[in-house]
């Protein structure tokens, strides 16, 4: 006797917890009793996947183009002594997107104009920018670490007070993914890992290289520039999982 109905013909659970043993030829000769004890069996390890899935999502910040200043640079562009303004504070504690805008001049004299600064103040400059980016600038840019700047591409940096070139400190940031010391544990994540991640979606995708940064400061999150977020219809707070 066929006990297959339409519903589980089509649901394809079976399939997707991994039930093997040819299941519809099984169930057409099954009492009532084993049917239920299959049915608790397929939820149960549908909901263990699920859960399992669910403790290893992370949430999404895109990262648009930005720049990271120091002490002298804010002096060079903004006049001696001046003091990033607050415009709000960002996902990561002490970290704020600031008032202050610089224009990005590349070599062959392009330009983006209103590049937003973050505070605060760093021991490094350097201007986060996508690749679209560079090709507006006319000039390749290298994927980095933030921070890790040696052979970088040279950029300058305009303010309403003056203008800094450097001879390093154009880049694309490097995937990466932000994580405190309990999602760590919890994620079984270390520092300077490198992860995959999975985006669903209808234009799914994994993310490969992804940099683990672990500190006991840090909020459980994930940066994207904007070329591979838009490339994957990705947004601000969706989930990703890491595999």
């Amino acid at each position: 006797m066929e006990r297959r109905s339409a519903a589980c013909q089509e649901c394809g659970y079976c399939a997707g917890v991994g039930w093997t043993g040819g299941a519809e030829a099984e169930l057409s000769s099954l009492e009532e009793a084993d049917l239920s004890q299959i049915t608790a069996a397929v939820l149960a390890r549908v909901r263990g996947r699920l859960s399992g899935a669910a403790s290893r999502l992370v949430p999404v910040a895109v990262s648009a183009r930005h720049v990271h200043v120091t002490r002298e640079v804010l002096d060079a562009t903004y006049g001696h002594g001046y003091e990033l303004t607050k415009l709000r504070d960002l996902s990561q504690p002490g970290e704020f997107s600031a008032n202050e805008t610089l224009t990005v001049l590349g070599p062959r004299m392009h330009s983006i104009q209103e590049v937003r600064v973050l505070g605060p103040v760093r021991r490094y400059a350097q201007a986060e920018l996508s690749r679209t980016d560079g090709v507006a600038l006319g000039m390749e840019l290298p994927v980095r670490d933030s921070g890790k700047l040696k052979g970088s591409a040279p950029i300058v940096l305009v303010g309403p007070r003056g203008a800094v070139s450097l001879t390093e400190g154009g880049i694309r940031a490097l995937r990466h993914l932000h994580a405190g010391l309990e999602d760590a544990e919890r994620l079984r994540l270390t520092d300077g890992q490198t992860v995959s991640v999975r985006v669903h979606g209808q234009k799914a995708v994994v993310f490969e290289n992804v940099l683990v940064r672990v500190s006991q400061s840090y909020v459980l999150e994930m940066h994207l520039d904007t070329d591979d977020a838009n490339a994957a219809d990705v947004h601000c707070g969706m989930l990703v999982e890491v595999t």
